[in-house]
């Protein structure tokens, strides 16, 4: 009868745990049977001994637990198995795992578990008399694998050499080929709207219209949209001869004019839910005595608006914003060599256009020229809100046309610097001025600087006052640069800064392949936009990934991934010159056992996804190894180096 009993007892005992245990796994041992007469409360005289439980076999949502037991004189288990919690000295009334076979040890798999955390475990034991538990251990889970998200990633397949898509034909494979000047809007919609100066390789755009537009909802894949002007505007050949009929210069034709545009550096902002601006930059052909002995004509700036992007032909040009002003009067005959003292102060091309965390709105612009300006413009038109003078006269009379922000040398008129894009960060509390320095066909690199007035001063991280004193600007956050063997890129520059309104921002602009490439003597006029991550510093300095945005799953990383093989890049400045790569090794023991950095240590803090390599901060992210073959994803690091003289960028080699 006991044996029956026992049987009995065990599969009812079964059938109850598979019911309230469902993330449960538990077996016995097939030892031998328990004591269990089943005598009443009042004949139990025995106890229940429980020894410390022992885990194994942890993983990320799972362990497993053992325990053995002994029973002295008359006792009778009802219920036995191991509670766990996160808190210590867990009990029944916790999570439980219930042991249902016979047998004095229990073997029983935890699972429903969190991964890197802390459970706490007790074996226990019920009987008529109440219920004993053992001592008390602990145990950690595992990481969560960072493989399965990652190992079903697919990299971006478009090429980078585009050599045999270039034509028009082929405009719809075009992806981010034949970008320059991109700027970038994220719409009503959730469409990202990218914007180009015309300029492609072969010159196939010119059947499309001008400033061309694409979109994106995951800024890897891009739909070709077209040109958003289909003719030159009707505005500039008579704006033009206005001024050159004030100034006492003859007047041009509108068909010489128009037939040599050029269309350059648009940018795109949402004013409000259905009001989106485009300021647009259009330099006119010529001389502005018609011959080689005066300096160049002047440039416009202009504005479309548009209720929806989507519409890409509902681009609507309100006309004529501002152009070039000088503050030599009508002393225009400044011979085209003298660059430094070119007749025009400030130079009305590169727009950007920002609404101020007070909700006044301004455009800042400049190339070349004295240096960068900003003035107020209506929120309603998108014009000055000041009416402007004639573009000549003293620098007092031209003063409306825009006051100094930045500048690279005080006093010289051909300093190199152009493209400014600005924008505002809530988090940090500055507005952050970007500007392109150097020639765009290879040496393009890019520099930020900070205020916290959108008026200035405008500061770089070693302190310069750009605004005041002018000077080079730091830090540098993109420069001509290449990964061991591969071609790498050059012109990297005249960027557009965004987000995604969830804290994520971005840095895209065009990179072009370096002159002469594969035998081709025009592949520097290959031009593919890119698209990077911005990581924001802890002191709030904005730092760009070197490898291009791809989509890939921000899994956290781990310490492990770490050790190996690092391609290392110092950015530090050099006119036109790609900063290559050297191998370091960063080991188990936290050192870095050769390249530049041979002999330093690293650490790692998980909580903020930092690597400390050499006494340098270096920021991560897992990013495209667009230089594998095939594509696949990876890690890489950005850092500043002392004042922002020079950026460190890397990345792993699998």
């Amino acid at each position: 009868m006991k044996k029956k009993h026992l049987s009995l007892f065990g599969i009812t005992t079964c059938c109850a745990v598979a019911l309230l245990t469902l993330f449960t796994a538990c077996g016995g041992d097939n030892g031998p049977d328990e004591p269990n007469d089943n005598p009443s409360k009042d004949d139990e005289t025995g106890t229940v001994s429980l020894n410390l439980p022992q885990v194994s076999d942890i993983t990320a949502t799972t362990a497993t637990v053992s325990a053995s037991y002994t029973t002295s004189g008359s006792v009778s288990i009802t219920k036995k198995g191991f509670c766990y919690d996160t808190s210590a000295s867990p009990t029944i009334n916790s999570r439980t795992a219930t042991y249902s076979s016979s047998g004095t040890t229990m073997t029983c798999t935890l699972g429903d578990l969190q991964a890197q955390t802390t459970y706490y475990v007790r074996a226990f034991a019920t009987t008529a008399t109440g219920t004993t538990y053992s001592s008390e251990t602990s145990f950690t889970t595992a990481e969560a694998p960072v493989t399965n998200e990652l190992d079903s990633y697919i990299p971006p397949q478009y090429p980078d050499y585009y050599e045999g898509i270039a034509s028009w034909a082929q405009r719809d494979q075009w992806n981010l080929a034949n970008v320059h000047d991109p700027s970038v809007v994220l719409a009503e919609d959730g469409y990202y709207y990218l914007y180009t100066t015309d300029a492609s390789y072969g010159n196939a755009h010119e059947q499309g219209g001008h400033f061309h537009g694409r979109r994106s909802q995951n800024l890897v894949d891009w739909e070709y949209l077209g040109g958003t002007m289909k003719e030159a505007p009707d505005w500039v050949a008579p704006k033009l001869n206005e001024i050159r009929l004030a100034m006492g210069l003859p007047e041009v034709s509108a068909a010489s004019v128009n037939n040599a545009l050029g269309y350059w550096a648009p940018c795109v902002r949402k004013v409000r839910d259905g009001l989106y601006r485009m300021y647009y930059s259009i330099v006119c052909p010529g001389t502005l005595d018609g011959t080689n002995n005066t300096w160049g004509e002047r440039a416009f700036i202009g504005v479309m608006e548009n209720s929806n992007p989507a519409n890409n032909d509902g681009w609507v040009d309100k006309g004529y914003v501002l152009t070039n002003a000088s503050d030599k009067g009508l002393n225009f005959n400044v011979h085209p060599n003298d660059w430094a003292n070119c007749y025009y102060q400030w130079n009305a091309i590169d727009p950007s256009y920002i609404i101020d965390k007070s909700g006044k709105h301004y455009l800042v612009y400049g190339s070349w020229h004295s240096g960068i300006v900003i003035l107020e413009v209506d929120a309603e038109t998108g014009k000055p809100v000041e009416e402007l003078p004639l573009p000549w006269g003293t620098a007092e009379e031209v003063a409306p046309y825009g006051q100094l922000i930045a500048t690279r040398e005080m006093g010289n008129r051909w300093q190199a610097s152009e493209g400014p894009e600005i924008i505002y960060n809530e988090e940090t509390g500055y507005y952050y001025l970007f500007v392109a320095y150097d020639a765009l066909e290879e040496p393009y690199n890019t520099r930020v600087c900070r205020s916290q007035d959108i008026m200035g001063p405008y500061v770089g991280m070693d302190g310069t006052n750009l605004t005041r004193f002018g000077g080079d600007m730091y830090p540098i956050i993109t420069h001509p640069y290449k990964f061991g063997d591969d071609h790498g890129w050059v012109g990297i520059s005249h960027c557009a800064v965004f987000d995604d309104g969830q804290g994520n921002w971005f840095f895209s602009s065009q990179g072009r392949f370096p002159h002469n490439w594969n035998n081709n003597a025009y592949s520097n006029a290959l031009m593919m936009g890119q698209v990077r991550r911005i990581i924001w510093t802890a002191d709030g300095w904005p730092i760009v990934m070197p490898e291009r945005y791809g989509a890939v799953p921000q899994i956290p990383i781990t310490e492990a991934e770490l050790v190996g093989n690092w391609d290392h890049i110092a950015l530090e400045y050099r006119y036109a010159e790609q900063r290559g790569s050297s191998l370091m090794y960063f080991d188990a023991n936290h050192k870095i056992t050769s390249g530049t950095w041979n002999g330093g240590d690293w650490q790692f803090d998980e909580a903020s996804q930092t690597l400390t390599a050499n006494g340098v901060t270096l920021y991560l992210a897992r990013e495209v190894d667009w230089e594998a073959n095939p594509r696949q994803h990876t890690i890489v690091y950005a850092g500043f180096g002392a004042n922002g003289q020079k950026t460190y960028w890397g990345k792993k080699r699998k």
